[in-house]
Order: structure tokens, then C-alpha cells, then sequence
């Protein structure tokens, strides 16, 4: 995917000049233009898309190459930039107009989504990679692998969601199967933690729900940094829990 990537900036460079590239090239993300736009985002699953001024640089880019980088091992992904200037001859500015993006709202992240008509707009915090890493998880349905989070575990999820509920209990014993496989203490805790809410779920169809809102507020409260970091890993568990159950992956 990286190597693809690579190419395809080189081949937009080729073909339509050097006038769209910053100057930072972030590998596993691609510069966008007006001339082909529409051509890269129709080949891909899911687009990220952000909206920037022209040299984007300090902590929400830093944030922006963090999510790059945990989208590189998924090829239905891509992750894009359309740098707007607001000076010349303002370049990509009709793209920005054409999807409602204002230069006061810089960075702003569209997730365009095969088989949707619009883009879907993250309304979170643009400094917290994992938080935008959360929205392409539950607006996209492709797994990324949030941090704790176990692809074999995330994939029993979704079949779980779909299993009769007479059969869910060798669903379980399929879990606790699984977790014995697991060497290291931390992904040994998150299969814990995946093993708990599949329970919970047995008994409580919308714990996920109540749960992740339980946990949220936990974490804005007054809490050490040691616990903060532990509600996360759950809250990224939980969130893949949600994004299965609602999609039926």
C-alpha cells in the first residue's frame, strides 16, 4: 500500500505538475487537486480526506501523519489532502466551496465512503489521532486496529452479532479458546476485556451502548494518567464493539 501510494504522488506530479505538492510529503497519503480528485477517490473503499491551508505544519499535522500511519496495512483505505490556497489562483478552492469546508474550520477531515453520496464530516477534536481513527472505524466499517484492539477477537464480534442466541455460548467457549493463544499480558487483558463485554452482551443487547457513554464520562472526570490510558484502551474496544454490532460486519 505504502509503494502504491508512492507511485501514484509521482504520478500525479507527472502528470499535473508540481503546483499541488506541499512541501512535506507524508508517505501513505496522496496531495489531491481539482484535475483528480474525483478520479482517486472513486477507487477506494474509504477516503480521508483532509482540508488544510497550503504547508500545513505543527501538532494537528503531526496528528494527521499518526493517522496515516495506522491506515497503511488497510488497502480498501486511502488517505488524502487538499491543501486550499487562499492567495494566486487559489488553487482547490472549488473543491473546498463544493463541500461546504471554510478556511476558519482548517484542518477539516471528510470521510467519503463507497456506495454514500456525501461525505461524512469529523466533528472531533483534530489533535487526537485515536479519536479520528475511532470515526473511520465506525464510519467506514474497515478494521485499523485501534490501540488494545485484537483483529481475530474483532472478527468474532461480527459473528457473534450475527450468531442464534442458542448458539452464542459456544461462541464464548470459542473466545475464552482464543484468548489461551495469547502470549503477551496486554493483549491477554484486552481478550479479557473482549471476553466480559461478549457476556455482558448475552445478557444486555445494549451494554455497548450504556457502557461506552459510562466510560467517557470516566475519563473527563478526575482521574490519574494511569487510568485515563486504561479507559481508553477499554473505550477502543468497546468502539469496535459498536462499529461491528451496528454494521453486522
Amino acid at each position: 500500500m505504502l509503494q502504491i501510494c508512492a507511485y501514484l504522488s509521482l504520478a500525479l506530479v507527472f502528470l499535473f505538475g508540481t503546483s499541488y505538492v506541499s512541501s512535506e510529503t507524508i508517505q501513505g497519503s496522496v496531495l489531491l487537486n481539482s484535475a483528480v480528485f474525483s478520479k482517486i477517490v472513486d477507487k477506494y473503499k474509504a477516503v480521508l480526506i483532509k482540508f488544510d491551508e497550503t504547508y500545513p505544519y505543527g501538532d494537528k499535522q503531526d496528528t494527521f501523519k499518526a493517522v496515516v500511519e495506522a491506515t497503511l496495512s488497510q488497502s480498501d483505505l486511502l488517505c488524502a489532502e487538499v491543501q486550499v490556497a487562499d492567495y494566486g489562483e487559489k488553487e482547490n478552492a472549488d473543491i473546498a466551496e463544493k463541500y461546504g469546508v471554510k478556511k476558519d474550520d482548517f484542518p477539516v477531515y471528510k470521510l467519503f465512503v463507497e456506495g454514500k453520496d456525501e461525505p461524512v464530516t469529523y466533528t472531533g477534536d483534530v489533535k487526537i489521532a485515536d479519536d479520528i481513527k475511532k470515526f473511520l472505524i465506525r464510519e467506514s466499517g474497515l478494521w485499523l486496529g485501534l490501540p488494545s484492539c485484537l483483529e481475530d477477537f474483532d472478527k468474532l464480534v461480527a459473528e457473534f452479532q450475527k450468531t442464534p442466541d442458542d448458539k452464542k455460548p459456544d461462541l464464548l467457549k470459542k473466545a475464552e479458546e482464543l484468548a489461551s493463544k495469547y502470549a503477551s499480558e496486554k493483549e491477554k487483558k484486552s481478550a479479557e476485556i473482549y471476553i466480559k463485554t461478549l457476556k455482558k452482551l448475552v445478557e444486555t443487547p445494549s451494554f455497548v451502548d450504556t457502557e461506552i457513554k459510562r466510560v467517557e464520562k470516566l475519563k473527563d472526570g478526575k482521574v490519574s494518567d494511569k487510568k485515563k490510558e486504561q479507559l481508553n484502551e477499554r473505550l477502543n474496544i468497546l468502539t469496535s464493539f459498536q462499529m461491528r454490532l451496528r454494521d453486522e460486519l
